[in-house]
């Protein structure tokens, strides 16, 4: 496999415990990023990786950003919401981000955090991940007694809380502004913009909301370069992207490619179409995505290949079925 950003230290088997990811450079992003004492900086950064949202809407990560107002016109509480309420039928790579590396998240989140001046943060898990909750829970512990979450982080000055919320089970929460409206205590009902999130959101406030695998890129960024993460992606989309590959397959699981890869090699990788039969369709991004034909697989798998079929990146859920299958 290429280039691995997210999975690289998989293999690891304790790498969700915080020992073991700050010997493998745990908390080094974090630590840059509060040393170089101007967020501002830190935005142009992520601005310069061309990283984009990888749950579903795509829209620049540094662009969402800098739309929150600044805090001269707009003091007070304002928040970063880990969105964890992987809900769309095909994708679970945020289950796996979330119990193989939930420090690479929650490094994420307090980078987010800073970049905005956000004193509370949230991590809202789809509440049929009893695993995923129980391990950043114990994670949230972990980084709270090293002195990583809360008061004073790394001596920076800079104080950050990180509250876990727990979903229950509705589909639409996966959206960010009926995720708000649930975390409110609301039916999980979508609200209508404008005005944005990132200008009144959680409780009115402004708020960033991101999920978990945007969040995990940004240590990797902040730690090698906004130009390094460009580099590796495509013009527009910045470095890789965890996919979800399921159906009739060899080797279900999570893979990770540089955005821009080949539908095509993604499925190979996987094992191919199972016991050898024929390729039928595959839906690129989650079951809301429009399906693709056999003759389609050598898309490049970003936002602008698949648009350019008839389809979108969803959130990197893919799904093969074979030539058994009933349309």
């Amino acid at each position: 496999m290429s280039e691995r950003i997210l999975t690289a230290h998989f293999d690891e088997p304790l790498f969700y415990k915080l020992e073991t990811y700050r010997k493998l450079g745990g908390y080094q992003g974090l630590a840059k990023a509060l040393g170089l004492k101007r967020p501002d900086l830190l935005l142009e950064e992520v601005k310069k990786s061309n990283l984009r949202g990888l749950g579903g809407a795509g829209f620049s990560t540094g662009m969402k950003w800098a739309t929150v107002p600044p805090e001269a016109k707009c003091p007070g509480l304002r928040f970063v919401v880990a969105n964890a309420d992987e809900s769309e039928p095909g994708c679970f790579k945020d289950r796996v981000l979330i119990e193989k590396a939930p420090h690479q998240l929650l490094e994420g989140l307090l980078i987010a955090s800073y970049a905005i001046a956000a004193s509370e943060s949230y991590i809202f898990i789809r509440g049929e991940y009893a695993v995923g909750h129980e391990v950043l829970r114990q994670a949230i512990e972990e980084a709270e007694l090293a002195g990583l979450i809360g008061d004073n982080i790394l001596g920076s000055g800079f104080s950050c809380r990180v509250k876990l919320m727990r979903g229950a089970g509705a589909y639409i929460s996966g959206l960010d502004t009926a995720l708000l409206e649930t975390m409110e205590g609301k039916k999980a009902w979508p609200r209508q913009p404008p005005p944005f999130p990132t200008v009144v959101g959680l409780m009115g406030r402004p708020t960033v909301v991101n999920n978990v695998e945007t969040l995990s890129m940004l240590p990797h960024i902040v730690l090698k370069g906004g130009e390094w993460f460009a580099k590796i992606g495509v013009p527009k989309s910045g470095g890789t992207v965890v996919y979800s590959v399921s159906g009739h397959v060899e080797k279900p699981g999570v893979y990770e490619f540089p955005m821009g890869t080949p539908l095509r090699k993604i499925i190979e990788e996987a094992g191919g179409v199972r016991a050898g039969r024929k390729l039928k369709a595959v839906i690129p991004g989650g079951t809301s995505t429009p399906v693709l034909t056999a003759a389609e697989i050598d898309v490049t798998m970003d936002f602008e290949g698949l648009k350019s079929v008839g389809s979108f990146f969803g959130a990197g859920g893919i799904i093969v079925l074979d030539e058994t299958t009933d349309m």
